[in-house]
């Protein structure tokens, strides 16, 4: 046989996982620890995570708001779930309060946009997360990787 002609070692196909999924979108990383991929579930969790929480201590509640930043929003709620509760607890105490008490509770100028930044990036990079843990590739083919993926 001539090279061109050898066959290739076929690839599993993938196979769809929409319940690692919908838990990766509930919380980063719990997809992959659903798909026994536990280190990588705790690195993802530990970054995106990390992402959220240093963009809401940079910038505060202020910046994840669904009403006036509604195209950042969209990125932001890839996060999970805590992005809708940080932008409901956002309007519940910051929003909703007088203009001269507000000026104090919000993020202003390149602080909020950072802020705002940090949890956007977490947010699209937990949509790709998504889209691993729904089509997971077959890891165990891999020479260097151990069966229990420690």
């Amino acid at each position: 046989m001539t090279p061109s002609t050898t066959p290739k070692a076929e690839a599993a196909p993938r196979s769809c996982k929409p319940a690692a999924a919908l838990m990766a979108w509930i919380f980063p990383g719990m997809g992959h620890l659903y798909l026994g991929q536990r280190r990588r579930g705790w690195l993802i969790m530990f970054g995106i995570l990390f992402l959220f929480m240093s963009g809401l201590l940079v910038g505060g509640l202020d910046a994840i708001d669904l009403k006036n930043d509604r195209l950042w929003f969209i990125a932001q709620a890839f996060n999970g779930p805590i992005a809708f509760v940080a932008d409901f607890l956002n309007q519940a105490l910051v929003q909703n309060r007088p203009e001269e008490e507000r000026l104090h509770l919000i993020g202003l100028g390149h602080v909020n946009a950072i802020a705002t930044l940090f949890i956007a990036l977490g947010g699209l990079i937990n949509l790709a997360v998504i889209l691993d843990a729904l089509y997971p590739i077959n890891r165990s083919d891999h020479p260097n990787r151990r069966s229990n993926d420690a």
